[in-house]
């Protein structure tokens, strides 16, 4: 069997999906989902320190990007010991996960033959949906892909469908970083006009726009969603002081009807592989409770409480 180094989480999760669970022969350090994943070798680690502070965080990252260094190490023996036929990255953010440029580096003293880099680089559902393909055809069984894009594909479609019926939209403001202030792009705006919102901030296919906080005080949402990349809900909940210590907070539409929404943005949001549908699903409980119930409360967000 083709023996595979997936060095992204969604890439990981798209070879499990796709039933080749067992051609995998090692992961990255985020790589957790399915379970049986984590017995796999680590091959990557982040050169900061993840439990710092939000705004500690993104200060080191801006100052290793600003001095041309990589965020994360690549293990290049583990690599060479595993022997990998493909390696699976990507190439859209040199923030999020080991890019393919740092794939290059561990590989560059490589004698042989040298691995098959198939590298992502998603920013819309549809080119997710063509990833799985992608990886499905790298994989050698590329009709698997074609049926799993396809059933993906009708997922959110159905329930666009269904939120289409619904008159009453709610404005949404998503937090991909909570300090300094981010809101959420790419893939996330679709999945928010899918769920039955309104998407106030960050276009479909484009970046994650940076923002003040005059900003979204100035929007006054209906619905906050916070999803900040890498947090699942305990990290969410305890870097809210950030936002709701600022002077405002208490005023905002969202804080005085109670619908600031906590999400598992790690899990969910900011992986671009198959549980974007769930994603949609989430956004679909949150925006419309009375309407939609797909059983992810309490697991995948939670309703944020002073």
């Amino acid at each position: 069997m083709l023996r595979v180094a997936s060095l992204l989480p969604s890439t990981t999760e798209m070879v499990c999906a796709l039933g080749m669970g067992e051609a995998l022969v090692g992961r990255s350090h985020e790589c957790d989902f399915p379970s049986a994943v984590s017995a796999l070798p680590v091959l990557t680690a982040p050169r900061l320190d993840t439990a710092r502070s939000s705004r500690e965080i993104d200060t080191e990252v801006k100052r290793l990007v600003r001095e041309a260094l990589s965020i994360y190490d690549v293990d290049a023996e583990g690599l060479r010991r595993l022997q990998p036929e493909l390696v699976l990255t990507q190439s859209r953010c040199e923030v999020c996960a080991v890019t393919e440029a740092d794939v290059e580096q561990a590989l560059a003293e490589w004698s042989g033959v040298r691995p098959r880099i198939v590298s992502l680089a998603p920013g819309t559902l549809e080119s997710v949906w063509q990833d799985v393909e992608r990886v499905a055809e790298a994989l050698g069984v590329p009709e698997r892909g074609a049926e799993a894009a396809a059933a993906l594909r009708a997922r959110v479609a159905a329930l666009g469908e269904r939120t289409a019926a619904i008159e009453a939209r709610p404005t949404v403001f998503c937090v991909e970083w909570i300090d300094p202030l981010m809101a959420a792009g790419f893939w996330v705006p679709e999945l928010v006009e899918i769920a039955g919102g309104t998407n106030l901030v960050g276009e479909p296919g484009g970046p994650s726009p940076w923002q003040e906080w005059e900003d979204l005080q100035w929007l006054d949402p209906e619905v906050i969603a916070v999803m900040p990349c890498g947090f699942g809900l305990d990290r969410t909940a305890a870097e809210m002081a950030a936002l709701a210590e600022r002077p405002g907070w208490e005023e905002l539409r969202a804080v005085q009807t109670g619908r600031v929404c906590l999400t598992d943005g790690n899990q969910y949001f900011n992986r671009p592989g198959p549980r974007l549908a769930e994603s949609a699903e989430i956004l679909a409980e949150i925006l419309h409770p009375g309407q939609f119930d797909f059983g992810h409360r309490g697991a995948a967000w939670r309703l944020w409480t002073p």
